[in-house]
């Protein structure tokens, strides 16, 4: 359900600007338009700092778990956490770069073998020179007999098929041979080996610092909570009309119905202040915020994949939410599947805290619909539940692939009908019958047909077969056409409505097809995630040696790793194809509207209130 708004509209003095916008953060019920912000240098830091701050929750998060960082000392502020963490953090990934760089220059340096350097700058005061070459073994040994003969060649190693050798020269002479040239090096494996040691324990050391920033995530979080905040306000500061020579500035801000009350208690005892309160208008561009069930909310985290609802229009959450946990089911369609995801769902429902509930009864509830929908496909970890006669007269109710790709066909026709329902609702909601005429139409017409073919159909029960279609379908037909054709832009030339609806007939026949044409991969999916999984059964059978102990071994690692793959494909699937099912086909024929807008109240950080 999308929340009520009030729009409010404020005069104030100039110079009360940032004092009124403080006592709106005090209050935390208000959301200020922002228009026309450009962030300054200071801005543009402060949202840098933010998407930091964003990473490093991230990182130091995936670490909680970890016994050293259980064990760690936190920092007393959030501030102090993340500048500690940030400065380690950066030169952490220096070092490690720099250990990258020197592990390269020890393997070119291994080549060389051990020597000491200042025995080479004595030879070369001498009058000896060494120049460092490589080439392919088969070419140096086709050609080391030419190179002998005109200088001192002395190969010094031989790895991957290349050959490391020296040439020993007079400084200054030149050398003609056909090999690679490499440059002197500069100290030994060895040497080069007790530098890495010393960078890498330069590194470790800073594995104390990281341990106690992890300790410390929730502060940081919050620090970045109120960067986050600070921006806002610096948004806000940034807004405003000016009139009277700069004299006055004129606002708006955004509340929720119910806590109107509120804020107009706030706003009447605030000095020199004039506003005006007033509903929200077709031209405003109302903040969204969505309230619904504990149900429903689950559902949320779907959604705000795509976009928040225009505010006005219908929340759809409540009416995709159940068709996608069907599709999640019969996508990854194996009930031994589910039941690691029903599993893992309980698990998580007592472990996350309580902003992750929603996603961990979400997870629940796709494993519970895998579970079902498992069964009814007949496949438990590719087992085919067909082939065991313990299952009885259950077989007898499991999904053949034929049924299957018509249950996918059917449920799409289901889907599109019922978000052209919630279509006709919504326009009725929002500028009245009428306007909802021509999608009604449609229905009857799509309706109409379909029961026309069903009634056509073998196996029909003879009080509803019919060899020719009934007079009413077709009035119910005709009905929906007129609707189509000539009601589709009220107030509007017949004949300007009659070439629209043509039009429109067109646009919509042909998206209708390929939308209920989409759903096929219901079946595809489900059906290729069975099989794979099958073939790793049979692999797993038959690659296992016929060795006891190693044939059980064998057959856990294959189906372990057969298993986890097809799991991970099709929990992949799962989650995106339905997702894309309700975004694009449902959305589209349910009129869906977007809003980039979120309701975002000023208000202060728990730390600041406090």
């Amino acid at each position: 359900m999308i929340v009520r708004m009030q729009k409010y509209d404020f005069v104030l003095f100039a110079g009360q600007k940032e004092d009124f916008l403080e006592k709106l953060q005090d209050l935390g019920l208000v959301d200020i338009t922002v228009r026309g912000w450009e962030p300054d240098e200071k801005e543009r830091e402060l949202m840098l700092s933010i998407e930091r701050h964003r990473a490093a929750v991230s990182r130091l998060r995936a670490m909680a778990n970890d016994e050293a960082v259980k064990s760690a000392v936190p920092y007393s502020t959030g501030r102090e956490a993340y500048e500690n963490y940030s400065r380690a953090s950066a030169e952490e990934d220096n070092l490690t770069a720099l250990i990258a760089q020197e592990r390269k220059e020890a393997e070119y340096l291994g080549h060389w073998g051990e020597f000491d350097p200042g025995e080479f700058s004595q030879l070369e005061q001498q009058g000896v020179k060494l120049r460092y070459f490589h080439a392919y073994t088969k070419e140096f040994e086709s050609r080391r007999r030419e190179w002998e003969a005109e200088y001192t060649v002395y190969p010094v190693s031989q790895e991957n098929g290349i050959t490391y050798f020296v040439v020993i020269t007079a400084p200054g002479q030149e050398v003609l041979i056909n090999a690679q040239e490499d440059r002197a090096p500069e100290m030994t494996y060895t040497q080069k080996l007790r530098e890495i040691e010393q960078l890498e324990a330069r590194r470790e050391a800073l594995k104390e610092t990281i341990e106690r920033a992890a300790a410390s995530v929730d502060l940081i979080e919050q620090h970045g909570f109120e960067e986050e905040e600070e921006l806002h306000i610096e948004q806000v500061l940034d807004t405003g009309v000016e009139a009277a020579d700069g004299t006055l500035i004129l606002m708006e801000g955004w509340a929720t119905a119910e806590t109107a009350r509120k804020v107009d208690d706030m706003l009447t005892a605030y000095p020199n202040l004039f506003y005006v309160k007033s509903e929200p208008t077709p031209d405003d561009e109302p903040p969204v915020l969505l309230r619904n069930n504990r149900f429903n909310k689950m559902f949320e985290v779907i959604g705000s994949f795509y976009s928040l609802p225009k505010y006005g229009t219908l929340d759809l959450t409540p009416f995709f939410g159940p068709f996608y946990v069907l599709f999640f089911g019969l996508c990854l369609a194996d009930a031994g599947y589910g039941l690691i995801f029903l599993v893992a769902g309980l698990i998580m429902r007592n472990k996350v805290k309580a902003d992750w509930k929603p996603a961990a009864n979400l997870v629940t509830l796709c494993g519970l619909s895998t579970v079902i929908c498992g069964m009814f496909l007949g496949s438990f970890f590719g087992i085919q539940l067909t082939d065991i006669e313990a299952f009885g007269n259950f077989r007898n109710y499991i999904l053949s692939p034929d049924n299957m790709f018509a249950l996918a066909l059917g449920l799409g026709v289901v889907q599109i009908l019922f978000g052209m329902f919630i279509k006709v609702a919504n326009l009725t909601r929002q500028f009245g019958f009428r306007y909802a005429l021509a999608t009604l139409g449609w229905i009857l017409v799509l309706l109409s047909a379909i029961g026309a073919y069903i009634l056509g159909q073998e196996g029909v029960p003879a009080q509803f077969a019919m060899s020719a279609v009934p007079v009413w379908i077709w009035c119910v037909m005709g009905l929906g056409g007129f609707m189509m054709f000539f009601l589709n832009s009220p107030g509007k030339n017949p004949f300007m409505n009659f070439g629209t609806g043509l039009w429109n007939t067109y646009n919509h026949l042909t998206g209708i097809i390929g939308d209920v044409l989409s759903y096929i991969r219901l079946f595809a999916i489900g059906l290729s995630g069975g099989i794979l999984a099958s073939v790793f059964n049979q692999l797993a059978l038959g690659l296992s040696p016929d060795i006891p102990v190693v044939r059980q071994i064998c057959i856990i690692l294959i189906l372990s790793i057969g298993h986890g793959i097809t799991l991970f494909m099709s929990t992949l699937s799962a989650f995106v194809h339905p997702m894309r099912l309700t975004f694009v086909e449902f959305y589209g024929n349910a009129g869906f509207e977007a809003s980039q807008r979120k309701f975002n109240p000023l208000k202060r950080s728990a730390a600041d209130a406090g």
